[in-house]
């Protein structure tokens, strides 16, 4: 899953390096895209999960081969009519959500271009996601992490030959970049649907719509919820970059150059979140609560381990790695302050969204729900304001840690009571069991 999600993220980072070449306006669009379109793509994640907890939780109870490809189905069915409601909607309502949001009337002609393949590209990149989940659902992260390397690698590949218009092709410019999308999201959805077949994960069963409805209920009963919380992060950044912005253009460079390679620093941690949610739905399915309840321990303490190499490396490194990817060294400077200091923090990150992936496998949605909530408009974004008004960026700086490091204890208050971490066991046998001997 790791190598997965790096694909995914590099498609981001091509569509803003060749982009960027073409001029400023482009790039400019793509910054105005990009929140819009993982807001959106919160949806896909949410039905996603949902379809992960449903599936996992029946195969952990033994049902039938037949009941679980129709559980498949009614999944891939729902996604799809949810998708193109969606897709709908973004490609009538766009111009006014990025006029909203203070797009030039240049800016706007290049999102012009962009935004309709993209909603073309959404539903299947929905059928792609649950077709995932289903694949994980049955223990194979595998096959799904390479789906998602695969519409990455065809989407970064499409990109130069379709916005420079290079081998004979036209040149599209920022509408070639969400072509890339289209072609990727669309070849990757047909693989995932064509190997789920093959190997009896998906296929007709008698009866295709019985039990419909409460396929639907239990895969919404997660998956909204889900789709909210995956909603509020990106939402909370944005309003914490306005905080950001009232110290000035150089600390916004700063600090998002900073979130980027924070971005990619997590990965492990992503990765593992995606994984947690199999080995819970499947254990509580089958009545092996003490497995789930030891699965989620034993990440919460990979978090802690991973988390202290990466505070090791980002505090030894933060000033070259700031250097390398910021514009000016004033820039830099912002950054390296941002990795030094929050580094020591993303361990609790990491507890909170395997708490949250753990607690969508058990159907406590909302839990995970309120868990987002509390760390980013409870305590991050109020504290982020309050420190930037009074402190300046070390203000922000500090919310973003102690929004993390409270996060993580709610992680585990949430988990203990949903019944997914015995946490005095926790903490006093997963140590001494990694002892050597």
């Amino acid at each position: 899953m790791s190598f997965g999600i790096f694909a995914v993220l590099s498609v981001g980072l091509a569509d803003a390096y060749f982009l960027g070449q073409i001029g400023g306006t482009a790039l400019a669009a793509v910054g105005f895209i990009y929140p819009v379109t993982t807001a959106v793509t919160s949806l896909s994640i949410g039905l996603s999960a949902g379809a992960n907890a449903a599936l996992s939780q029946g195969v952990g109870r033994g049902d039938g081969d037949e009941d679980t490809r129709r559980l498949g189905l009614h999944g891939i069915g729902l996604g799809l009519g949810l998708s193109l409601l969606a897709a709908g909607l973004v490609s009538l309502c766009y111009p006014w959500i990025f006029y909203a949001l203070g797009a030039g009337e240049e800016v706007s002609g290049k999102i012009a271009e962009y935004m309709p393949f993209w909603a073309l590209s959404f539903p299947f990149l929905v059928t792609m996601m649950i077709t995932n989940a289903v694949f994980r659902a049955h223990g194979d992260s595998i096959t799904s992490a390479w789906i998602m390397v695969l519409a990455a690698v065809v989407n970064v590949g499409l990109n130069p030959l379709l916005i420079f218009g290079l081998w004979g092709l036209p040149e599209l410019g920022v509408q070639g970049a969400a072509i890339a999308t289209l072609i990727g999201r669309i070849i990757a959805a047909a693989l995932a649907l064509w190997i789920a077949w093959r190997r009896g994960l998906l296929g007709w069963c008698g009866k295709l719509l019985d039990g419909a409805v409460a396929s639907a209920r239990n895969i919404l009963n997660v998956g909204l919820p889900a789709a909210f919380s995956n909603a509020i992060n990106p939402a909370g950044m944005a309003l914490v970059t306005a905080a950001v912005a009232t110290i000035g253009e150089t600390a916004v460079a700063g600090f998002g150059a900073a979130t980027r390679v924070q971005s990619m620093a997590l990965v492990p941690l992503l990765a593992l979140s995606a994984g947690i949610g199999p080995v819970v739905g499947q254990n509580w399915g089958a009545d092996a609560k003490d497995r789930a309840q030891k699965g989620v321990g034993h990440a919460f303490w990979f978090c802690l381990g991973y988390g202290a190499l990466v505070a090791v490396v980002l505090g030894l490194f933060a000033t070259p790695i700031a250097d390398l990817i910021a514009a000016s060294a004033e820039d830099a400077a912002y950054a390296a302050t941002y990795l030094r200091y929050v580094g020591l923090s993303l361990f609790g990150y990491g507890i909170v969204i395997t708490a949250n992936a753990a607690m969508n496998a058990r159907d406590k949605a909302l839990w995970s729900m309120s868990l987002s909530l509390g760390r980013i408009f409870v305590l991050y974004l109020p504290l982020a304001w309050i420190g930037a008004l009074t402190f300046g960026y070390p203000g922000i700086v500090g919310a973003a840690v102690v929004a993390n490091v409270l996060g993580a204890w709610g992680g585990l208050v949430a988990t203990r009571a949903t019944g997914l971490l015995a946490l005095e066991s926790w903490l006093v046998d997963a140590p001494r069991r990694a002892l050597p001997g």
